[in-house]
């Protein structure tokens, strides 16, 4: 028992030097931490410790007086006099709330916004977005991006926005933009060059600042434009062999047999060959919408291109057309393996050579070559025509585009043979040179990587 009573007087003794300890440790952390509010305190507490000194003297004194005196009325009154004096007295010396803590001689100062365009992880984020960024303040171009630099210049940061996007669609927007606008899409014609459109999207932030978008629309136009052409010109070229035909059809009908058998095959002639025109642009639809179809789809299986050019050639030797004789095959020994889709590449092969056969001046050669060039094979067909102007070579590829309508008319041209060469290699990752001069001809090649069997 005893044992037992003086470990429980040694944990009280522990205790109470902790709790002497924590009280020291938390007053010298409360003086570390505000030296001015730690004497503050100090000398409060000292005030109200005199004061209740004070009040219990009164009341002692006032206890001895109404004891001597022998309890009469009197001295009852002195007794409740000094009471209330005592109270008086300590209450005098509780705290009073300081002005700052009421919040009454000054009003609380409110904290200026932060700046979005300032901070560095926007400024981080900007340098990283590709289309064009400008961040503004006061119509002043505070920020721009490596994207905004190369399309107005260096010289906007620093300069007014609506003399940095000179365009009078983007001026007349951003003068009437307040606070309240909507985040509205500017169409920006011809901007910044003609032929070319961009659109500006502009979000306000606080106070003057904002943030301008530019975008580049051009392509998506020309796509547009390209999509819709391609409908005109397809309407336009199915049109016109249809209407060749109903118009010779309707004028059999009313013959009613007078006709004589010359002019009646003329006719039929005409209707055949204006059909067969339509027939062959039908077909030539189809596979360049199927090719765009399976663009993004590479071929897979082995074939070779040298066996695929022999027997397009051997086709064409075999069809009933004049030039036949004129094809000059130089195709080598060895095989070509590569990766490809044997259809496509059949077509591919045709539509080169059947070209130079239509263009080219008859009893002339045309040569078809196959040339290993590294770990590429390049396919090459050349005429000996009129040739084609230099102006008219990057536009030889879009579909219905032709140098001469007329006469590509007259040889059976539908305008989609070379742009289906360009879709059949752009699949096959190979690339399409288009070669010509006036007077001496045109040379039409293709190179195809080639696998790794070769």
């Amino acid at each position: 028992m005893m044992a037992q009573g003086k470990a429980k007087h040694r944990r009280a003794v522990g205790a109470s030097r902790f709790g002497t300890f924590a009280s020291g440790a938390l007053i010298t952390v409360n003086i570390l931490a505000s030296p001015h509010r730690f004497v503050r305190r100090t000398a409060a507490m000292l005030d109200r410790l005199s004061s209740l000194v004070i009040a219990l003297t009164l009341v002692a004194i006032a206890a001895i007086f109404a004891a001597l005196s022998g309890g009469d009325p009197l001295s009852i009154a002195i007794m409740l006099l000094a009471g209330f004096i005592a109270a008086a007295t300590v209450y005098s010396a509780l705290p009073t709330a300081t002005p700052d803590a009421q919040g009454t001689t000054s009003p609380p100062v409110e904290a200026p916004p932060i700046s979005l365009l300032r901070h560095p992880d926007f400024a981080h984020w900007v340098d990283q977005e590709k289309e064009p960024l400008l961040g503004t303040a006061d119509n002043i171009v505070t920020i721009a991006n490596d994207a905004a630099i190369r399309l107005l210049g260096r010289h906007i940061v620093g300069a007014d926005v609506r003399t940095a996007i000179r365009h009078p669609a983007a001026t007349d927007w951003l003068s009437h933009i307040d606070g309240n606008a909507p985040l509205e899409t500017v169409s920006l014609v011809d901007f910044p060059r003609p032929g070319q459109r961009w659109t500006m999207r502009t979000a306000v932030l606080s106070g003057s600042e904002r943030i301008i978008f530019l975008s580049d629309r051009s392509a998506i136009d020309a796509a547009d434009r390209m999509r819709s052409d391609f409908v005109a010109n397809a309407s336009h070229e199915l049109r016109t062999p249809l209407a060749a035909i109903l118009g010779y059809v309707e004028t059999l009908q009313e013959m009613n047999g007078e006709a004589d058998a010359p002019t009646r095959n003329r006719f039929l002639s005409i209707i055949d060959r204006e059909a067969r025109r339509m027939q062959q642009l039908v077909i030539d639809l189809l596979s360049i919408s199927r090719v765009e179809a399976d663009r993004f789809r590479r071929p897979t299986t082995p074939v070779d291109l040298a066996s695929i050019v022999q027997t397009t050639i051997m086709q064409l030797r075999d069809s009933e057309q004049g030039r036949a004789k004129d094809i000059v095959a130089r195709l080598g020994d060895g095989p070509a393996p590569m990766l490809g889709d044997e259809a496509q590449l059949k077509q591919l092969a045709h539509n080169i050579v059947s070209n130079a056969m239509k263009y080219g001046h008859a009893d002339t050669p045309v040569t078809v070559e196959l040339v290993r060039e590294g770990r590429r094979i390049r396919l090459a067909v050349s005429d000996e025509g009129d040739g084609i102007a230099p102006d008219h070579l990057p536009r030889l590829t879009e579909r219905f585009y032709r140098v001469d309508e007329a006469r590509s008319r007259s040889v059976g041209g539908t305008g989609l043979g070379l742009a289906i060469v360009k879709h059949i290699s752009e699949r096959h990752q190979g690339q399409l040179d288009i070669e010509s001069e006036l007077g001496k001809g045109t040379r039409v090649s293709v190179t195809f990587p080639l696998s790794g069997e070769s």
